[in-house]
């Protein structure tokens, strides 16, 4: 089966891709002009099938709504405020995007229409973010770098880089806007990057220490709990240093992939050999007992790896995107998940930073 997967970017386009397993091949089938940095693109098929939508990362934010065709041909619909500096990240809702704005430490909301989801509304309600920490380079204030919908308690998760937090928010009965309810902390200078959650488990990337750090995640008023911090590899450099954790997936386990694993991305290797994505345990399976015990470290060849999106039949592959070289390339989940091996690779991708797969 030949997939269609669509590329966000440092450069002012975002690019379709064609991938077909059976021909080993990926190359660049179209791409669209959409403006400065759409470095994250975001879907959701269930309820808005034929659209996706970006930020473009500049001082006044906007979000794009787009629409594709059988070929991942895109077409741009409509822009809207995406009610800050600096949207780094998007989630596609039933009736609402919701937007991280980095530099102005905001989160917003646009409603979507049921009836013409492709029209972007002229209003944008937002939540303002508060926070610093001792980094003074990267935690002057408030930088929330992803948004997480966790459907089972109603609630967004944001970590937020410059306040060393992963806040949660609810939406309020009253007017129906997201309102703050609580927050989980973290090491001074850690830097939350993104989140994920896994069988009432939080796993959170810590960008600035490059570290994972699991908690237990019962709903609120319960506080979480501390479980376990580990590097995100396995011969971390000194503090500080340039090489900065970035993404963070547990793709849902399947009749082809039983085991659940947490892959994660690091940036900036100094290796010939480029990038690593770590792969870990979920479930226990360590000698002393814990979860999270790191078992496998892939090359990559690519600079500066920031996205990876599990896509095909089963969540076989997985492409990973260099966004200072390399391009993009597919790796296909072998040993049950436990190790990567590379399938194919496309150049002619440049500044790659996210991924939709359709």
């Amino acid at each position: 089966m030949v997939h269609h997967i669509l590329v966000a970017s440092y450069t002012n386009d975002i690019v379709t891709l064609t991938f077909d397993p059976e021909s080993r091949s990926l190359s660049v089938t179209s791409s669209l002009e959409v403006g400065f940095h759409p470095s994250w693109i975001t879907s959701n098929a269930e309820h808005h099938p034929g659209l996706v939508w970006t930020g473009l990362e500049q001082p006044e934010g906007k979000v794009l709504a787009l629409k594709y065709d059988e070929a991942g041909k895109l077409e741009k619909l409509g822009e809207a405020d995406s009610a800050g500096h600096s949207p780094c990240s998007l989630l596609a809702l039933k009736d609402e995007i919701i937007v991280a704005n980095y530099m102005s430490g905001t989160v917003g909301s646009l409603a979507v229409s049921p009836v013409k989801p492709g029209v972007l509304p002229a209003t944008t309600r937002s939540v303002q973010l508060s926070g610093t920490g001792p980094n003074k380079e990267r935690q002057e204030g408030s930088h929330p770098h992803q948004v997480v919908y966790h459907e089972a308690y109603e609630e967004l998760l944001v970590p937020d880089l410059g306040a060393d937090a992963v806040y949660r928010l609810k939406k309020s009965p009253k007017d129906g806007s997201w309102k703050l309810a609580g927050h989980i902390g973290f090491e001074a200078g850690g830097g939350p990057r993104h989140v994920v959650v896994y069988d009432n488990s939080l796993f959170t990337l810590l960008e600035l220490k490059s570290k994972v750090v699991k908690h237990t995640f019962p709903p609120l008023p319960e506080l979480p709990k501390f479980v376990k911090s580990t590097a995100t590899m396995s011969n971390p450099p000194p503090v500080p240093n340039d090489m900065l954790a970035a993404e963070i997936v547990i793709p849902e386990p399947n009749s082809t992939f039983g085991t659940p694993y947490l892959y994660l991305s690091n940036r900036n290797d100094p290796s010939e050999e480029g990038d690593i994505v770590s792969i870990f345990s979920v479930e226990t399976e360590s000698a002393d007992g814990e979860a999270l015990t790191l078992i496998k470290e892939v090359r990559t060849g690519l600079k500066h790896v920031r996205g990876m999106v599990f896509g095909g039949a089963d969540d076989r592959f997985v492409i990973v995107g260099g966004a200072n070289g390399g391009g993009v390339k597919v790796f296909e989940r072998v040993e049950g998940g436990r190790d990567l091996k590379f399938v194919v690779g496309c150049e002619d991708v440049k500044g790659a930073t996210g991924f939709v797969w359709l």
